[in-house]
């Protein structure tokens, strides 16, 4: 397509006529009306994604699954990580969209600066035009009407001579007279005229060719200013583009772990970590309090048997009560006086585990661990939290992470 000019469409019909000049300047105010609007589109783009990205970081964060296990917890803990990455790469997207409005500000600021400055050469150079176009008009009306004044003062002389008229000789001289001032201030104003427009095209020159370049200006104005609109609303589609393909890659890891998320293992792993038997108690055994002697009598005790008490109490020489993971105590009955005393033992061996997931250190106190390597379990926390020894490291991890040899 053929490319117009604005030199070449908005001039007026005469000096004073500036109906395509201010279709111009109103275009131009209407393009700057159009950057601000494109700011304003940003701005608020950038603000949601700047308060949307801080609302995902916070519900990452806040969310829970601490007492989820094994393979679900892996899954449910790399959701939130990820769901935090596409936080921060929203928040990171957020300010990518604020230097775009700061770069429209600035080129919006710079065509205002200049086409304030062709507005002053224009007014500079259009007022003088306009005076002198406007003596140039009076001047011709004036020419005109002393040109019709002497055609009518001829006329009467022409008519004072005729042979019909009658008229005497004074009043013969009187029109003559009137007739050759009237001729005379034609020409004054003839040549008045003449200068007026030698004048004003001398002026019109410079005028045209000031104006031809302002329309110029003008008209590269607009296509930097339609071309810089156009790459920075393709660049933001682009850079939504890009969010959406980052989004996408994070909840693609997600999806990975997801599919090492196994009911068998989960399950495997809650009964390693909390089994108390392999198999139900055993019935309860009727026993008689009483026991019958070969006599037939019913007594506590018989001659070569111990009494019903001792029998119980028997029992319990040598009961071992648990009291924790890591002690015992022993309780039995002294022969001697029947008392029932306690022996604690010293503490167990530490407890060997291997590590399911890899989990890097939060805090001083905590302990970072690596897929597949053993570690030692001195205590188990009913938080969730165990201690493990590794070498001469010790620290808390997450017991979900661990399953034991």
């Amino acid at each position: 397509m053929a490319a117009l000019q604005f030199c070449d469409a908005f001039w007026g019909s005469d000096f004073s006529d500036l109906s395509g000049y201010e279709a111009l300047l109103q275009r131009l105010n209407d393009g700057r009306r159009m950057c601000k609007d494109v700011e304003e589109l940003l701005r608020m783009r950038a603000v949601a994604e700047e308060k949307f990205g801080k609302e995902l970081v916070a519900i990452a964060r806040r969310s829970g699954g601490h007492t989820e296990i094994s393979t679900l917890r892996a899954s449910f803990e790399q959701l939130k990580a990820e769901i935090e990455n596409t936080g921060t790469q929203h928040i990171l997207l957020s300010g990518m969209i604020k230097e775009e409005v700061q770069k429209i500000a600035v080129f919006r600021e710079h065509q205002r600066e200049q086409r304030k400055k062709l507005e002053e050469i224009i007014e500079k150079v259009q007022k003088p035009i306009e005076a002198l176009h406007k003596k140039t008009m009076e001047s011709k009306r004036c020419y005109e009407q002393r040109c019709k004044e002497a055609d009518e003062s001829e006329h009467c002389v022409e008519r004072k001579n005729s042979p019909a008229a009658t008229t005497t000789h004074r009043q013969t001289e009187r029109v003559l007279n009137r007739a050759r001032l009237c001729r005379q201030a034609a020409r004054l104003a003839e040549k008045q005229l003449m200068w007026n427009v030698e004048q004003l095209d001398k002026i019109r020159q410079d005028w045209e060719s000031t104006y031809r370049s302002t329309c110029e200006v003008f008209q590269q104005q607009e296509v930097d200013r339609i071309k810089m609109l156009r790459c920075v609303l393709w660049d933001h589609c682009n850079q939504l583009s890009m969010q959406c393909v980052k989004d996408d890659e994070c909840y693609e890891e997600a999806r990975k772990v997801l599919e090492q998320c196994d009911t068998t293992t989960d399950n495997n792993c809650f009964i390693q970590m909390r089994r108390t038997s392999f198999s139900p108690p055993n019935s309860v055994q009727f026993q008689s309090y009483y026991i019958t002697d070969t006599n037939g009598q019913v007594d506590g005790q018989d001659e070569h048997g111990l009494s019903c008490l001792q029998l119980e109490t028997s029992a319990v020489h040598n009961l071992t009560v648990s009291v924790a993971p890591s002690h015992q105590v022993t309780v039995a009955q002294d022969h001697l006086s029947g008392a029932f005393v306690t022996q604690e033992h010293g503490e167990t061996e530490d407890e060997k585990y291997k590590v399911l997931y890899a989990y890097e250190a939060q805090d001083s106190d905590e302990l970072s661990i690596t897929c597949g390597e053993i570690v030692m379990i001195t205590e188990q926390g009913d938080d969730g939290w165990w201690t493990a020894r590794k070498g001469d490291l010790i620290g808390l991890v997450p017991g979900t992470y661990l399953i034991k040899v």
